[in-house]
């Protein structure tokens, strides 16, 4: 067996499992944030359920420090009245990064299972162990059995030669593996990475690399321990560290090989994480701001790259910078090696620990037209504010905010850019001038065809309205962050079915992205993939999507408007419209359970 499937087969009783195969896997840490953790105590509390084990459980608030918003300061607080009954250890507002916490503190070790409302729980590939973000029902049903589902993904092994570059980052190569396999070719996929590059990586090196396998649609990026590996973590934690090796023999789907001596500074343009170029193609881009953190580049060697450049120089005029480690003892060993002085005389902002802008919840957040350079992980249109955001390295993010604009650490001016009136027409005054029961496995409805692949959680649902538990107030929000799909919710009829393209609900965990839809009584999703969150919530919520072969369409001649009959149990398409018919993948053994008894926490 490869890695995952071992660590999948020691944690659910079986002797070995294979790649298809649905098996119940125990979890040995449980974690929900402070944005999701009300609505997983809801689930618990609405259904009558208690913990299964709360020496396994805790809640982290990392997306929200200091719950500066009102919801978010009622969300945790009820989380907090909820831990002191039950006995649950709180890593509160002072903390930092769950996943980096679970890591640092030993919460999951290396063979380890770990299950957290973080869509970026997969972080825990960098140790050699299973992580993977949930939805609030999923949790919920972790918290009270101890145990979930996993269908057992196929693997992918990448083998890295050559020798790396020295201008090549931890962030250059990740982005490099985005620019090659996109956000879809490695979907559903368990990756484990080897060669002699990869040995070489220290563990926040790894971190880097693993966080961003939500962004390629991976399950999750996996790296095998080294001797050095172990002894950082044991240094960490002080607990007893024991790798999980793949055998000899194990099997993969694919087997590729990647020259790292190929790589080359990158940056995301604005929009898509996988939308990645040489940066030589943008340097001189005015940037308006600049951010260093996220779960993605917010730990001591990442501070200690923006040291270096920054340390005797300024931030150019008028450009912000806001710099977020990702834990306390992280902000603490900066404070003690002199960054965070070097940064404050720089002139940027240094904040408390924790997710800063990617939640939404903290700096890092851009305005309308802002253009900013971030070491985070997401540049989705709206996902770390309403300007543009370019994905990049510590150092070249460093190196930007000192000159003003995009360039690399060993590129930046002796003068830096100003800005200079643009005439800029918005600016300008403007004279204003006045003016209940069975549950149905066959669907019938009108259909909607959205020709577009990688539709993430934020256009689906936007990370705004996170904190709204109410599932009747989530439907008008469907679709507002999807250009040319701005009105969907007003036009949406209930029974209307939605076809749509790969990777649907690529993105974060958010269990709004599902439940919108069932708001507004759309009757069915189908698409050629989903995210795999997406899909677990989806199911999990009772919500019907399947998925179905491109050439379907065309047999059936499927166009926007038509009328179809779905039968979820048999997978039969009729198209009324025009009296075709065909079929389609039908649900899973599970699935059908799930959907039939109405959710899976009924």
């Amino acid at each position: 067996m490869n890695v995952i499937e071992k660590i999948l087969a020691a944690h659910s009783g079986k002797k070995e499992v294979k790649p298809g195969q649905i098996v119940d896997v125990t979890i040995d840490c449980r974690v929900a944030r402070d944005f999701g953790g009300a609505n997983v105590v809801k689930n618990l509390l609405d259904n009558g359920l208690t913990l299964d084990d709360p020496s396994k459980t805790y809640f982290t608030f990392d997306c929200n420090p200091g719950g500066s918003d009102q919801k978010y300061a009622e969300n945790q607080h009820f989380c907090r009245r909820y831990a002191r009954e039950n006995d649950i250890r709180v890593y509160d507002i002072n903390s930092g990064i769950g996943t980096h916490l679970a890591i640092d503190e030993g919460l999951i070790l290396p063979g380890g299972t770990f299950v957290s409302t973080d869509s970026h729980a997969n972080i825990m590939g960098a140790i050699g162990a299973f992580g993977q973000g949930m939805g609030d029902q999923d949790i919920a049903a972790v918290w009270a059995k101890g145990s979930a589902w996993f269908k057992v993904p196929k693997s992918v092994k990448i083998v890295f030669t050559g020798e790396r570059p020295a201008n090549i980052s931890a962030k250059d190569i990740v982005l490099n593996m985005l620019n090659t396999f996109g956000a879809n070719q490695l979907l559903g996929y368990s990756v484990e990475l080897y060669g002699d590059p990869i040995n070489k990586l220290t563990l926040d090196e790894r971190i880097t690399i693993s966080s961003m396998g939500t962004e390629m649609g991976a399950i999750i990026v996996l790296f095998t321990p080294t001797d050095e590996i172990v002894q950082t973590l044991e240094n960490l934690h002080g607990k007893k560290v024991t790798p999980v090796f793949a055998d000899d023999d194990a099997v993969y789907d694919k087997v590729i090989n990647l020259d790292i001596s190929t790589f080359v500074p990158m940056v995301a343009k604005p929009g898509h994480p996988d939308d990645d170029i040489d940066i030589e193609a943008v340097k001189k881009v005015k940037i308006d701001s600049a951010f260093i953190g996220s779960c993605t580049n917010g730990r001591i060697q990442d501070l200690e790259q923006a040291a270096k450049v920054l340390e005797g120089k300024k931030v150019a005029p008028g450009v912000v910078l806001k710099i977020v480690p990702s834990t306390d003892e992280v902000w603490q060993e900066a404070l003690d090696k002199g960054y965070i002085k070097v940064f404050k005389e720089a002139g940027a902002l240094v904040s408390n620990a924790g997710c800063a802008g990617c939640a939404a919840g903290q700096v890092g957040q851009n305005g309308p037209k802002e253009i900013t350079v971030s070491t985070g992980n997401r540049n989705f249109s709206g996902k770390q504010g309403k300007g543009y955001v370019y994905l990049t390295s510590p150092a070249v993010v460093a190196a930007s905010a000192v000159a003003g604009y995009i360039t690399t650490d060993d590129d930046v001016p002796e003068k830096p850019a100003e800005f200079k009136p643009l005439g800029d027409e918005e600016l300008k005054p403007v004279k204003k001038h006045k003016e209940s029961g069975k549950r149905e496995t066959v669907a019938e409805g009108r259909v909607w065809i959205i020709s577009k692949d990688n539709i993430d959680t934020d256009m689906i649902f936007h990370n705004r309205y996170l904190t709204i538990t109410n599932i009747d107030e989530m439907g008008q929000y469907t679709f507002d962050n999807l250009e040319g799909y701005e009105d969907f919710a007003k036009k949406a009829q209930p029974g209307d079915i939605v076809i749509t393209g790969k990777n649907f609900g690529a993105g974060s965990s958010r269990q709004q992205a599902v439940d919108c839809f069932k708001s507004l009584g759309i009757s069915c999703i189908l698409a050629e993939s989903y995210g795999a969150i997406y899909e677990r919530n989806a199911i999990n919520a009772a919500f019907p999507i399947l998925t179905y072969d491109p050439e379907l369409l065309q047999k059936l001649e499927i166009t926007s408007g038509d009328r179809l009959k779905i039968d979820f149990i048999s997978g039969k398409i009729v198209n009324v419209s025009k009296s075709k018919s065909g079929y389609t993948e039908p649900f899973s053994d599970v699935q059908a359970q799930i959907y039939k008894r109405g959710g899976l926490l009924v």
